[in-house]
């Protein structure tokens, strides 16, 4: 490798700039966050060494003691805080200090919202915390080395976060970063060993390996002794009943470098069965920026045996739960495991379906203990455990039970009304759950399909997500009763309605003469329209509405139709059916009599009105604008 020993200066990016102005002077309100963020990257290198020497020993250079060490000097003004990790080279110096947060930068500037307490929280969320240390100190130096590289390629990184920073090859001898917090005038506060200790203890005593501070004597000197300032033990190895709320939320945030509790966790430790494992597993509060990233990663911390292996393994977890956080530590996997052997190893599909058991034991009892906290979750992550009824078949009744709906029995479009909620609110003899897709609530609220049961006062759950209609493509029924497309095949409410014998008869008989008495007009429509639509007849479902659409009951409903072909997927287009209102003054009036030419427009209309009640782009906007001026300047004359 080429060594370019000289001093360069360098210019963050722009939006670094903005980024850095920002944490600096406005988003932290409290400035002791920052040990917290140097403790936590300092440990994620400690954790990349040893996954990388299970392949390549000689990573350790002969020092396999791992630990963070944090150390004052008054006298400098300074704090440092040292690993023995996995190290930088130059390049990587560059990459990840001189380019903050590369994929998340934009996202995060466009998150922020000007309230401090609420911008804090993001910090972590987008990867920018080692930046906090610009709230504390006027100059950061880093010197750090890659381990495998010799003496000579060490690097010192220098800013003073006003835009620029400098980078030159120096001479390390021992690998492993050392971070120097050249402090403010009025952050002195943190050249006190017991301001320094009481920190670690806060947010660090749970990590699994030792955070180092020296020895003081008797009258508070310091000593070149060092001592173990935290438990270093591995949290989620402790039983649960030694392990406080608040030791939960730190282990949390450490690993998910979030900066909001936790809305939930489980933790389980499973002995003496097929598997031996410990889980602990969390419920963020709050969805991260990447949820919907197809590149982005999630999943566990994998240990064996203590022992770190990897970060962000997805395979322990469906992707229709890729919002949890936590920590997997088996016996069962073999401390050399890649990647590439995790997706045949036998045990993988034990310890999976073991965790997805526990997150939704996790999740039905956060909805039944804690319906508040429940509905936070749900419009967190609501859309994500929506593909689960399609990508877990095993479970797919267990998700339909925590899916949460609008629906016609509350007038707002929250999603609080699950399947279990419709079903014990069913009217006596109803035999199906009734929906209705559409592209955003409004239009749902305000589909022409509605009003029959309006009408009748049968609840209609209301979808409006852009995933709603594929979820209930692959969930047929709930509990024995099947889900129905009220914009889908025939109605039939005379059994809900539950009318007597004589107003059936006469209604029928109604039905009867109005097919009559229309017929002519249906033929018409239908020969005007026999390239767009199946089939023309008169509506059951329609009582303010001139006209609709509907589809067979085995078609795919618009809504998905658009979602295919958004994604580039081959779809068979089916003719809706038009279905007329007899009631209505314009279909009475088409009826009475029109000339060739107005019943062709108006019929244009009709269809292209159905069109944009079901939320369907019109295949000629233009020609639609004309005929509705047409008709205005008719009306006016």
């Amino acid at each position: 490798m080429t060594i370019d020993p000289h001093q360069e200066k360098r210019g963050f990016e722009a939006e670094v700039k903005q980024l850095l102005d920002m944490v600096v002077h406005s988003l932290y309100s409290n400035k002791e966050i920052f040990l917290r963020e140097l403790i936590s990257n300092a440990s994620d290198a400690i954790d990349k060494l040893r996954f990388e020497a299970l392949s390549d020993p000689a990573l350790y250079e002969s020092d396999s003691n791992l630990a963070i060490r944090i150390r004052f000097d008054k006298e400098a003004q300074t704090v440092t805080v040292s690993d023995n990790g996995i190290g930088m080279s130059r390049e990587e110096v560059i990459s990840h200090l001189g380019t903050i947060a590369k994929s998340g930068t934009r996202e995060f500037l466009s998150h922020l919202t000007g309230d401090q307490k609420k911008d804090s929280h993001l910090i972590g969320q987008f990867g920018v915390g080692f930046y906090s240390v610009f709230m504390v100190a006027d100059k950061v130096t880093v010197l750090t080395r890659r381990a495998g590289l010799g003496a000579v390629h060490g690097v010192r990184w220098e800013s003073t976060g006003n835009g620029e920073y400098t980078v030159e090859n120096v001479e390390k001898p021992s690998r492993g970063t050392d971070i120097i917090l050249h402090l403010k005038k009025d952050a002195e506060e943190f050249l006190d060993n017991w301001r320094l200790r009481s920190i670690i203890t806060k947010y660090s005593d749970h990590l699994n390996l030792p955070i180092l501070m020296p020895k003081l004597t008797e009258d508070e000197k310091v000593t070149e002794e060092w001592e173990t300032v935290n438990r270093a033990t591995a949290l989620w190895a402790l039983p649960k009943n030694e392990v406080k709320a608040e030791q939960y939320n730190e282990f949390y945030k450490h690993i998910s470098h979030d900066f909001e509790d936790p809305l939930a966790w489980t933790h389980h430790k499973i002995e003496g069965g097929n598997i031996d494992y410990i889980c602990l597993l969390y419920l963020p509060a709050h969805a991260p920026f990447d949820l919907f990233h197809r590149e982005a990663h999630h999943g566990l911390k994998l240990y064996v045996q203590r022992v770190f292996i990897m970060d962000q393994v997805e395979q322990f977890l469906p992707n229709y739960l890729r919002f949890i956080r936590g920590v997997i530590d088996t016996t069962a996997l073999p401390l050399n495991i890649s990647r590439e052997i995790l997706q045949d190893h036998p045990s993988i599909a034990k310890l999976r379906s073991a965790l997805v058991r526990h997150t939704l034991d996790l999740l039905e009892k956060l909805a039944k203990d804690d319906p508040e906290k429940y509905a936070k979750f749900w419009k967190e992550f609501g859309n994500v455990l929506k593909e689960g009824p399609a990508e877990d078949f095993a479970n797919r009744m267990r998700i339909a039970k925590l899916l949460r709906f609008a629906s016609t029995h509350h007038d707002t479009d929250l999603q609080s009304v699950s399947f279990t909620d419709y079903i014990q609110r069913m009217k006596p003899n109803q035999k199906k759950i009734y929906y209705v897709t559409a592209e955003n609530f409004n239009a749902a609220k305000s589909s022409p399909h509605l009003e029959i049961f309006r009408k009748n006062n049968i609840e209609v759950l209301l979808l409006s997500d852009r995933i709603d209609e594929w979820v209930v493509s692959h969930l047929p029924e709930f509990e024995g009763k099947p889900l129905q497309s009220v914009a889908k095949g025939e109605l039939q409410l005379d059994e809900i309605t539950n009318e007597d014998v004589a107003t059936k008869q006469a209604e029928e008989q109604k039905e009867k003469e109005q097919s009559q008495v229309f017929d002519a007009l249906l033929k018409k429509i239908k020969a005007i329209l026999d390239h767009q639509v199946k089939e023309v007849r008169l509506s059951h479902r329609l009582t303010s509405s001139p006209v609709c659409l509907v589809r067979d009951q085995d078609a795919l409903g618009s809504q998905m139709e658009r979602l295919l072909k958004a994604v580039g997927q081959t779809v068979t287009e089916s003719k809706p059916i038009l279905e007329l209102n007899p009631e209505h003054t314009i279909i009475q009036k088409m009826r009475e009599g029109l000339n060739e030419e107005r019943l062709k427009e108006w019929t244009q209309l009709l269809y292209e009105q159905a069109l944009l009640a079901e939320g369907s782009a019109l295949p000629d906007p233009a020609a639609f604008v004309q005929r509705m001026n047409k008709l205005w300047m008719e009306m006016m004359r």
